[in-house]
């Protein structure tokens, strides 16, 4: 049998690896924050301790297995639709590995999952400050655009993100009485989106513009 003093190590290494890897994705305001990922590694600790002492003569893998396949819910559940497209697929693979990194602690692996977490939100703030920069450079925004109808004002607002270096493509327009409603999914760099979004805002004629 385990002794105590070693599952209360394990049990505290266990919550300041949540406690690292939450209090980053805390900063980030995202949807598990630090108590959800202190939880769910100590979880992964404990059904991992368990599962050994429990099974110790028959299966001592047959608890913790489960983690596998329990975090997938959790994991699933922070994934969603956004107006941007699908979010929250980076915080479901960081509970994965949280998962696993508890894992490894109940399993006596404390250094290696010390070193996975370090690793872990090295990579997160490197990629974060990374994604910034490449958005500077390249990103995409979805253009809906309400004003008044004439003729060719479609192709008018076309011919003037194409002023604005921006390639898009068009989306759904529809006509109600006397507006018509446009949007497009336009890519360029954050400067070229910020001159295209200053002149639109600036248009008298536009009764209503999300971006």
């Amino acid at each position: 049998m385990t002794p105590v003093w070693d599952i209360a190590i394990k049990l505290c290494i266990s919550v300041l690896i949540g406690g690292i890897i939450g209090a980053e994705r805390e900063y980030h305001n995202k949807s598990a924050g630090l108590r959800t990922l202190m939880l769910i590694c100590l979880r992964s600790t404990l059904f991992t301790i368990f599962s050994m002492e429990i099974g110790e003569h028959t299966s001592p893998d047959r608890i913790a297995s489960t983690i596998v396949t329990g975090i997938g819910f959790v994991g699933a559940g922070v994934i969603f639709m956004g107006g941007t497209g699908i979010n929250g697929v980076t915080t479901a693979a960081t509970i994965w590995l949280t998962a696993a990194l508890g894992m490894g602690v109940g399993a006596g692996h404390q250094y290696i999952a010390l070193a996975g977490c370090l690793i872990l939100v090295g990579i997160l703030y490197a990629f974060t400050a990374i994604e910034e920069w490449i958005g500077k450079f390249n990103r995409v925004h979805t253009y809906k655009i309400v004003r008044p109808y004439r003729d060719h004002i479609l192709e008018d607002y076309e011919a003037l993100l194409k002023q604005y270096h921006l390639t898009f493509r068009r989306g759904t327009q529809y006509r109600n009485q006397g507006t018509i409603c446009s949007i497009w999914e336009a890519e360029g760099s954050k400067k070229n989106h910020s001159a295209f979004i200053h002149h639109v805002l600036n248009d008298q004629e536009v009764e209503r513009f999300e971006f």
